[in-house]
């Protein structure tokens, strides 16, 4: 099936150094470090770099933001808090939109594997008919793409939009595939590159190239005494070959001692053999008579093991009788617990619903306690300054009545007192005028007292 394939090739393939061989004497000059190598410079100055690097930054970002989606869709519910709810339902739309491409693309695969097996059914109809069918969900493919791709978009833009929520997804590494770190690693070695290349003048270019024909001349020489040295090493090779056949000439001979050796071995442990056998034989003997005397002794242990099996078969017998009328009351028991449990289990739940009830009763009482609580208290605190404002009344009212009382007896000392000038100085007069009028005036001072104390009783009942 003819799909694109995006494949990331090495960017950048330097020399093989496992081809290259290391001389044992190295020079003063491959001590130094190379200089014409690193640039100059360690920041970029220019805008259009900077632009450059800013973009290259902004891409890796994106990136690493892409390929933890999968991660984050397949534990929608860990992440759900974190993201937000716009994020996942966009993270959640975009996983469902590739596994959508995936299926199609499996099926595709799958359906063109069981077209080549057919192939020599070019001819039948049902072979067009699949074909065509391929077609069109080949032709379905690229606005499925196109869909994923703007989804990818969409979510990416939410995330720019979040950057909480962005660095936590950023931070969670470990969920990456192995193909999306490789990539990332790749973009990340791309950006060494090319910082190092935007860092590099002119000038600093043609010295590093220059500096890397003198390695390529420095190293052709040291090729060419390498390849003396090989040669060297061949000559030695075949001096070592002549004395290993030498060597080898003694193991043989070495070798034919030790077959001698070996022969003499075989005859002694022929007769050890023979030595052994005797000895085995005598053994036998002797092992016959134990297991004869070790028969009789199993038969007689097979006697009391049969009587032991009888005993122990009746005993079980009766322990069996006894389980299972213990498991009969056990099963009554259980039935009769579990019946009373139903029941028990039915009045709890009546009586849970009740006290639910009387439960929000409680509530809406308590609710309505409380506002007869505060209204209480408002009419507590105004009959409190009723009555402390009727005591006050009372209070003075009970001083004005003193008051009066006291101006009462005030007054009538007052007119008895005029009333004795007033004899003092009428004494010359006739004693029947004088009686009659002090008879006349008692009269009315006792009418003019007694409409006082009236009054002062009127204002005191008041």
């Amino acid at each position: 099936m003819a799909l694109d394939v995006l494949a990331v090739g090495p960017l950048y393939q330097g020399p093989d150094m496992n081809k290259i061989r290391l001389i044992a004497q190295t020079t003063k000059k491959s001590i130094i470090p190379p200089k014409a190598l690193t640039p100059a410079k360690t920041k970029l100055t220019t805008i259009e770099t900077k632009r450059i690097m800013s973009v290259l930054d902004e891409t890796i970002h994106k990136v690493e933001l892409v390929s933890l989606l999968s991660p984050a869709a397949s534990d929608s519910q860990a992440w759900e808090g974190t993201l937000g709810p716009d994020i996942m339902k966009a993270v959640r739309e975009h996983e469902d939109l590739c596994l959508v491409l995936l299926d199609r693309v499996s099926y595709l695969k799958e359906e063109e594997r069981k077209l080549q097996e057919a192939e020599e059914f070019e001819d039948e109809a049902w072979f067009r008919e699949r074909l065509f069918a391929m077609d069109v969900q080949k032709s379905q493919l690229p606005p499925l793409m196109q869909k994923i791709k703007e989804s990818t978009k969409n979510v990416v833009r939410l995330l720019l939009s979040d950057p909480q929520a962005a660095s936590l997804l950023q931070a969670q590494t470990l969920g990456r595939s192995k193909e999306a770190q490789c990539f990332i690693d790749s973009l990340v070695e791309l950006r060494g590159f090319l910082f190092e290349k935007l860092l590099t003048s002119p000038m600093e270019a043609r010295d590093k190239i220059q500096f890397i024909q003198d390695i390529t001349r420095r190293n052709r020489r040291h090729q060419e005494i390498i390849d003396t040295l090989e040669n060297e090493l061949a000559a030695c090779v075949r001096n070592r070959n002549t004395e290993v056949e030498k060597e080898n000439f003694v193991i043989q001979e070495l070798k034919n001692h030790l077959h001698q050796v070996l022969k003499f071995s075989e005859n002694s442990l022929l007769r050890t053999k023979q030595e052994a056998e005797k000895q085995q034989k005598a053994d036998f003997r002797a092992s016959q008579a134990r297991v004869a005397k070790i028969q009789q002794e199993i038969l007689v242990l097979q006697s009391q093991f049969h009587n032991l099996v009888m005993e122990n078969r009746e005993a079980e017998q009766a322990l069996r009788k006894k389980k299972y009328k213990v498991e009969t009351e056990i099963e009554n028991w259980i039935q009769k617990y579990d019946s009373e449990m139903s029941e028990k289990q039915d009045e709890y739940e009546e009586l849970d619903i009740i006290h639910k009830e009387e439960q929000l009763q409680l509530e809406e009482l308590k609710k309505r306690y409380d506002v007869l609580v505060e209204e209480f208290s408002q009419i507590q605190a105004e009959r409190e300054i009723l009555t402390k404002k009727r005591l006050e009344d009372e209070q003075e009212m009970v001083r004005m009545v003193r008051a009066a009382t006291l101006i009462q007896a005030l007054w009538k000392g007052y007119l008895v007192r005029s009333m004795l000038k007033s004899k003092k100085k009428k004494r010359g007069k006739g004693k029947g005028e004088k009686k009659g009028k002090g008879k006349g005036e008692k009269e009315k001072g006792r009418g003019k007292g007694e409409k006082e104390k009236g009054r002062g009783k009127g204002k005191g009942k008041k």
